[in-house]
């Protein structure tokens, strides 16, 4: 969008705010009075905070705190309250309602206690960075209606391909460790849930459109049935583009996302969503600090293009195809026993795209970077070209979650149940000729360069079978108004098997480097995780607990699969080790002791927690092979405090603030194959900052609502051995709003927002994206490797940057 149009966008903000009134109602949608909503109990597409659905009967009459809740403001909906005997936070739709419609729920839960989220587009387009109390994204179970979007092989969450704001109903953080009923196999640390909005009674349609600056055009449709007998649904769809805000490239993800709801009766009920993402995006580069100190702040990938520049940046690609459907049914099937059953579907499909440089020979020969084809298209065979590598992922994911809650009189509940799931996925990196730097297919599916015998060139080939069995049980004991106690345990049994090629297909001599080499291997991971908790009532406001849970995280299928074709390699020094060398799982210890306080216009809310994890995986280069390996890091110790607070002053005021202090330690040094063994014992984690605080002050009244907020993140290392850190910082970020008057009985909840991201324009490197920088500088040696004294490899980190000051105005509407 052009600066003088956003200008003027903003300004119509505010000047028609002069004289209208207010109508939309927190979820966006108009409410009816006239129907009458059944008493249903939750479930996992209708909350993301399914902590108490083991609830006693005498808990669900006598949580005075729950019923003295639907009174209090809690932080503008960035606090909720919460009743279990462990760490919870949960955003509620309040404040979802009011960021900007695009973003991700990355973005959402950086308000939270001891979370740490970056990304590199605010636009939400894409994907974003996050670690909870030192545990990293891939290490932290995530569900959505139910369902798990962890990747089945590497656990990486990508955030893109999920929700609107719009129908986002709540979002669910479990700080700590999950629930033992979550369906991850992969939560070494804690879980994040979120769900989709229920239908509204009323049919209608819902339009939103969206500018901002760096030309960000979003619009957004939802379609609303109304009710249908028992039964009522949405279906939306929204287009969000948006230019680079540094460096040449644009973004466009397409989303369609619906849900249905059938209400068979006060007791009984089946939901049913999907989740459909498309992503035709280029990448933002990742940049050292010699490179922001040198080429500026701005920098990207390159342009213009050059002939033999790996870095042009229409290399360098996200394409990505995906879609999720589940279904959640909630049954009472007597008055002491309900069933809850969520089968679900998950389909990926796409990657990443970079540069690779290739021989143009008309020789005959069969050598991976060797073809027999004008690449470049400069009419001749011969010399050096330029393709595009397209890295591929195909996933089915089939898989179902059922479980049973039973009743024993008003003091006892167990739920009981299963989670099975067998996926398969399919990886290779191909690729396509690529004139002039253009790619001759964006997402790498067809026009292959091939050997001279006809074959695909692929860099790697690789598949994984993944079936997954859990088996868990929690009791829940009540045995008056002031105790609460919680027992239970899941069993996980993980079996992994497949191949992986290196070098598919090519073949020269019996050593070269090039030549294929790979193999097939399987391992099967199984353990018992227990969890115990114990709440402690004082009275309607003071609530004390103390929880513990061990969790278990089965390795990815990378550190099986690519260890197998590293031995194998020709070349490779370290064979022998690699070969027989398997990562362990890794599993976690942690405690949660807290106090909460909920009154009429003061909550809040402190947590201590220490946290010892075992087997930490971590990857490696292996210079002999020139390959990625994957070892364990024996022990690292993560402890801490975590407080916030919700102060509502005045009648229109709300305060909210947090504060954490963390700390993440490693306990051991980092052994890697071929470049040594670094000095990390003592070392502070890479990304973990050891101070961080949120504040937002918010304003409502009538039709208008303000919040200005501030996030302060401390310095964090870049590198294992700590010998590069970056600076802390502190964003602003402005939210602003009207809702207006029915313009008539057929244009309804008109309203006008605006989202203001970095007011104060700071540049700041947000997070460490390369794990393997186990150490960035090393000046005159003086770093040595701890068993033989020899050179340490040195890898400088390179960094995501916080995105410069930007606007994006929403006007909104709804029809019938």
């Amino acid at each position: 969008m052009k600066r003088n149009h956003l200008s003027m966008a903003i300004a119509v903000v505010f000047c028609m705010a002069a004289g209208v009134a207010s109508a939309q109602d927190s979820t966006g949608q108009t409410s009816n009075p006239q129907t009458k909503e059944p008493v249903q109990r939750s479930g996992p597409s209708s909350t993301s905070n399914t902590t108490t659905s083991n609830d006693t009967k005498r808990a669900q009459q006598l949580d005075t705190v729950t019923v003295q809740a639907q009174s209090l403001s809690l932080g503008d909906g960035l606090m909720s309250v919460q009743t279990a005997p462990k760490a919870v936070s949960t955003i509620s739709r309040d404040a979802i309602v009011k960021a900007a419609p695009g973003g991700t729920f990355v973005q959402m839960i950086d308000s939270i206690p001891g979370v740490n989220a970056s990304t590199d587009d605010v636009s939400g387009l894409a994907n974003g960075n996050y670690q909870i109390r030192g545990f990293t994204s891939d290490e932290i179970g995530t569900t959505v209606n139910g369902a798990p979007i962890n990747d089945s092989g590497n656990y990486k969450v990508y955030s893109t391909e999920y929700g609107d704001t719009e129908n986002m109903g709540d979002i669910t953080v479990l700080q700590g460790y999950p629930d033992v009923d979550t369906p991850i196999s992969g939560a070494a640390g804690g879980a994040i849930s979120w769900v989709t909005i229920d239908p509204s009674h009323t049919a209608g349609l819902d339009f939103a459109q969206s500018l901002g600056n760096h030309d960000y055009r979003r619009t957004y449709l939802r379609f609303n049935t109304g009710d249908l007998g028992p039964v009522r649904a949405w279906l939306s769809y929204s287009n969000n583009t948006g230019d680079f805000w540094r460096g040449p490239g644009d973004l466009n993800v397409t989303k369609v996302d619906g849900k249905a709801l059938w209400t068979i009766d006060d007791n009984n009920y089946i939901s049913g969503s999907v989740q459909y993402n498309r992503e035709r995006n280029y990448s933002y580069d990742s940049l050292t600090k010699a490179q922001v100190r040198t080429g500026g702040y701005f920098q990207s990938y390159d342009e213009p293009y050059s002939p033999t520049d790996t870095y042009y940046w229409k290399l360098h690609t996200n394409p990505f195809t995906s879609w999720l459907a589940s279904l959640d049914g909630e049954f009472k099937l007597a008055d002491s026993l309900r069933l809850s059953v969520v089968p679900y579907f998950w389909y990926g499909n796409g990657g990443g795209g970079g540069g690779y440089k290739f021989t143009e020979s008309t020789v005959p020969q069969n050598v991976i970077g060797v073809a027999d084809q004008d690449l470049n298209g400069d009419g001749k065979i011969g010399g050096t070209a330029v393709a595009y590598d397209v890295s591929q992922t195909f996933t089915y994911r089939p898989g179902v979650i059922a479980k049973l809650n039973q009743d024993f009189g008003m003091d006892d509940s167990l739920e009981y149940g299963f989670w099975y799931e067998r996926a398969r996925q399919q990886q290779q990196e191909v690729f396509n000729p690529a004139v002039g730097g253009e790619p001759s297919d964006f997402w790498g599916d067809s026009n292959y360069i091939r050997y001279s015998n006809g074959v695909i060139q692929r860099l790697y080939r690789e598949y994984t079978n993944s079936e997954i069995k859990k088996f868990f049980a929690t009791n829940t004991w009540t045995p008056n108004d002031k105790w609460t106690i919680t027992v239970g345990a899941a069993y996980l049994w993980e079996d992994r098997a497949g191949y992986d090629y290196e070098n598919w297909g090519s073949y020269s001599t019996p050593t070269a480097k090039t030549n294929q080499f790979g193999g097939t291997a399987e391992a099967t991971y199984h353990k018992v995780s227990p969890t115990a908790g114990v709440k402690y009532q004082l009275n309607d406001e003071n609530q004390f607990y103390i929880g513990a849970g061990r969790t278990y995280r089965a390795p990815i299928n990378g550190s099986l699969l690519q260890n197998v074709a590293v031995a194998d390699n020709p070349k490779n020094l370290a064979n022998a080790a690699a070969g027989t060398y398997q990562s362990k799982p890794e599993e976690a210890t942690t405690v949660d002791l807290g106090w909460r306080f909920y009154a009429d216009r003061f909550s809040a809310n402190v947590d201590a927690y220490e946290s010892h994890l075992v087997n930490k995986q971590i990857s490696g280069y292996d210079v002999n092979s020139g390959q990625t390996v994957y070892l364990n890091l024996p022990k690292m110790h993560m402890r801490g405090v975590t407080a916030e607070g919700s102060y509502k002053f005045a009648q229109d005021w709300t305060l909210y603030g947090n504060y954490s202090y963390q700390k993440a330690i490693l306990d051991g040094n980092v052994a890697t194959f071929g470049d040594g063994t670094y000095p990390t014992e003592g070392k502070t984690f890479l990304n973990t900052p050891k101070n961080s605080g949120y504040v937002r002050l918010g304003y409502d009244h009538g039709p208008f609502w303000a919040s200005l907020d501030a996030k302060y993140r401390g310095p964090i290392w870049g590198d294992w051995s700590n010998t590069e850190q970056v600076g802390g910082y502190t964003v602003f970020n402005l939210n602003a709003g009207w809702k207006f008057d029915d313009f008539a009985t057929w244009l309804r909840s008109p309203y006008i927002k605006l989202n203001v991201f970095n007011l104060t324009n700071k540049r700041a490197l947000t997070n460490a994206n390369n794990i393997g920088a186990f150490l960035a500088s090393n000046p005159g040696n003086t770093i040595k490797d701890v068993n033989t004294g020899g050179t340490l490899f040195t890898s400088a980190p390179y960094y995501s940057l916080l995105e410069d000051r930007t606007y994006m105005v929403t006007f909104g509407i709804s029809f019938f």
